[in-house]
């Protein structure tokens, strides 16, 4: 809720989070959290995801690096911050990536800052357990199959489109899964 409170009002104030401020960022920042509103209304965690987080014995921090930009973490937030408040065993805490370098840099996708990206830890001990983001593995592969394509490339408008029609199709059904795994991976540790 702070986080998203935070991206409400810098967009009140005409701006979005990070360095850099060009309308293209803001009008950017203003889809996501249009975006973030309607997965809000209507993500509901899978029966398995549900159960999974009932049956937690150990208890874990999800520290979150993101962007109000960043169209991936518009796209996972809302299911990242619903496991935390479906669980009393798991604590979200967001952190912005463009303050937070030196952090951003030890979880770092094929060489890049990619958010959002999760760093699950122990709240006892502190202790780096496991991560996940950016994106979903298929999203991933689309990425990827995109940046490494030689040029001539479609524009990375079209890309994009294409991207958020994924994410659209899947209903955030893989990044609850891909969650689901990872706690169900951790339990086990």
């Amino acid at each position: 809720p702070a986080y998203r409170q935070l991206l409400t009002d810098l967009l009140a104030e005409g701006k979005t989070t990070g360095p850099n401020q060009s309308d293209f960022y803001i009008e950017i920042a203003k889809l996501n959290q249009r975006r973030m509103d309607r997965l809000d209304k209507r993500v509901k965690l899978s029966e398995a995801l549900e159960q999974q987080l009932k049956s937690l014995q150990k208890s874990y921090l999800l520290l979150t690096l993101t962007e109000g930009w960043c169209g991936d973490a518009a796209q996972s937030m809302p299911v990242i911050n619903q496991l935390a408040e479906n669980s009393d065993k798991v604590e979200l805490k967001v952190v912005l990536r463009d303050e937070h370098t030196a952090l951003m840099d030890q979880f770092l996708t094929d060489g890049g800052r990619s958010i959002p990206k999760v760093i699950v830890l122990d709240t006892e001990t502190n202790e780096v357990l496991g991560a996940w983001g950016p994106r979903p593995a298929p999203a991933q592969k689309l990425a990827m199959d995109y940046k490494y394509k030689p040029v001539p490339k479609e524009p990375y408008e079209e890309f994009n489109v294409a991207l958020h029609t994924w994410y659209a199709r899947d209903k955030t059904q893989t990044t609850q899964s891909e969650l689901l795994n990872l706690f169900s991976t951790l339990e086990e540790l």
